[in-house]
């Protein structure tokens, strides 16, 4: 078996004295989804906001590629190949559509690669081609996710985190949103979804676990994740 593309071990981190994750242990293999499904506060979030940087563990590794990135400025995890949509978008609102695309890329010197790719992140998200000289504050709330998705693209990623990437969103949308992920993951990126919609979640991802209260308390393949009782009775309604 060959190393994980992302392994953590042990991660303990603290918001102040409140302690958010107690020693969680999880992997992303090369060219997989991997979600993380849980209630509110479970965790989720605060594990990708670890792995990106935005948050300094109290203890326990985060390895990318066999190589430490705990400590490693956010920046520099970029370029090593990871890239963060984060919930609640984070885009530059009174920027155009491309000029949020080109932030994506500011690391890159490759303005040939960079060209190619914003086309290709715009063929995957064709509204927002129709939309690119467009003010990113004047898109819908599903066009301005698309472009979260689309400039976290531009950095050439192995490893996209996405961040409740559905939230809020319409039906059509995020069956949309959903094709995407899969198509971005055949193109060969690997992702660490955290997602609210445990059914869409479970059944696009390869690998799952189930985080309660800073805890990794289940984990398994996607189907096996989805028809098990205790899942479905505790995230699927039933």
């Amino acid at each position: 078996m060959s190393a994980p593309l992302l392994a953590i071990r042990d991660l303990v981190v603290h918001y102040g004295v409140i302690r958010a994750l107690s020693g969680i242990s999880l992997e992303v293999p090369e060219g997989r989804i991997v979600a993380l499904i849980g209630a509110n506060g479970a965790g989720k979030s605060t594990t990708l906001r670890a792995v990106s940087g935005l948050l300094r563990p109290t203890s326990g590794s985060i390895e990318f590629r066999g190589e430490s990135i705990v400590g490693r400025p956010v920046h520099e995890i970029v370029a090593l190949g990871i890239a963060h949509a984060p919930e609640g978008r984070g885009i530059f609102l009174n920027l155009t559509v491309r000029e949020n695309l080109e932030l994506g890329a500011y690391l890159r010197r490759d303005r040939d690669g960079i060209e190619s790719d914003r086309e290709r992140a715009l063929t995957l998200f064709p509204i927002l081609k129709e939309r690119r000289s467009q003010v990113a504050g004047t898109l819908s709330g599903g066009e301005q996710q698309m472009l979260a998705v689309a400039r976290a693209l531009m950095s050439r990623p192995r490893l996209l985190l996405l961040d409740e990437p559905s939230l809020g969103l319409a039906p059509q949308v995020v069956d949309r949103i959903f094709q995407v992920i899969q198509e971005i993951n055949e193109a060969g990126v690997s992702l660490l979804l955290v997602e609210q919609n445990a059914n869409m979640a479970l059944q696009v991802s390869h690998q799952a676990y189930v985080l309660e209260t800073g805890a990794v308390v289940k984990q398994g393949s996607g189907r096996e994740l989805l028809e098990s009782p205790d899942v479905r009775k505790a995230y699927l309604g039933e």
